[in-house]
């Protein structure tokens, strides 16, 4: 995929597909996901087997509980992309600063996303050599948080925050659509997601799962609990489909309980959000 194909629009989808946002100067999307492992290091073949664990899959989807509690710090990774942030429920709060592309690509993004209900304000930094062909880029680029008019973000999964479902990953969605899982070792799991029925989760690309029609019933994963039996990771290895190339989507969780609220913004920092803001998402 080119610089030239990533319009605006997909631009803004790819913040949270990662096989999308790989676009790099060669125009070479990232590296292909690596075969899931077994606790002893040994690869597992994706199509391989094994007796569904029923005492796995109810740790697995336990470990989902204390997300919905929103108080938690997360990061999402994938080819070319990275998400981190934290969610305040306690305060209707949460942050968020993105990254898609960097210094090598012809068309990178970095936002700073804060939700303090009923606000939200972003900061956009474009960069690259094909920055410049992005409409308003003069009042993009501005150094300051952008205030948004919240009739306008309404359900867009770049710019709103949904403070009715907490994960901005969607891990609960995922785990719910688990066909297949064992233990590994100590607090370790792997198995298979059936992508089809989590197209909802914020960390998947509903256009992905479609081009990978019935491979997306079996999608091999990894995850990692804490010792409260908490989700600490996720890995989701989506093999290749359309124009994409195979890709590792990995979440992580920590801090839960321990969250702080976000910050609002100085005043003296704030504008309001220009209508190429709104064109750029949409």
């Amino acid at each position: 995929m080119t610089v030239r194909r990533l319009g605006a629009g997909l631009l803004a989808a790819a913040l949270f597909t990662p096989g999308l946002a790989a676009c790099n100067a060669a125009g070479t999307p990232g590296s292909s996901a690596a075969p899931s492992a077994s606790a002893s290091g040994t690869a597992t073949p994706s199509g391989s087997s094994a007796p569904v664990d029923g005492d796995a899959k109810q740790a697995l989807l336990a470990s989902t509980t204390a997300i919905r509690e929103g108080n938690f710090r997360f990061t999402m990774s994938g080819a070319g992309s990275r998400a981190e942030g934290q969610v305040h429920e306690p305060s209707q709060s949460a942050s968020m600063r993105v990254a898609v592309g960097d210094a090598s690509s012809d068309l990178s993004m970095t936002l700073d996303v804060i939700h303090y209900r009923p606000d939200s304000w972003v900061k956009v930094e474009l960069g690259g050599k094909a920055a410049g062909s992005v409409p308003g880029l003069d009042r993009l680029n501005l150094g300051k948080y952008q205030h948004l008019d919240q009739t306008r973000i309404k359900g867009n999964r770049n710019l709103g925050f949904d403070f009715e479902k907490l994960d901005p990953a969607g891990s609960e969605v995922l785990t719910q659509s688990v066909t297949e899982v064992r233990r590994t070792g100590d607090g370790a799991y792997a198995g298979t997601i059936d992508l089809s029925k989590a197209a909802q989760a914020g960390s998947m690309d509903a256009s992905v799962i479609t081009a990978l029609g019935q491979q997306a019933q079996s999608v091999p994963f990894t995850a990692k609990v804490d010792p409260q039996g908490r989700l600490s990771e996720l890995v989701v290895q989506i093999p290749a489909a359309g124009q994409s190339k195979a890709q590792e989507v990995r979440v992580t969780y920590s801090d839960y309980g321990t969250a702080s609220a976000a910050q609002k913004p100085p005043a003296s920092e704030v504008v309001e959000a220009p209508a190429e803001l709104y064109n750029l998402f949409n």
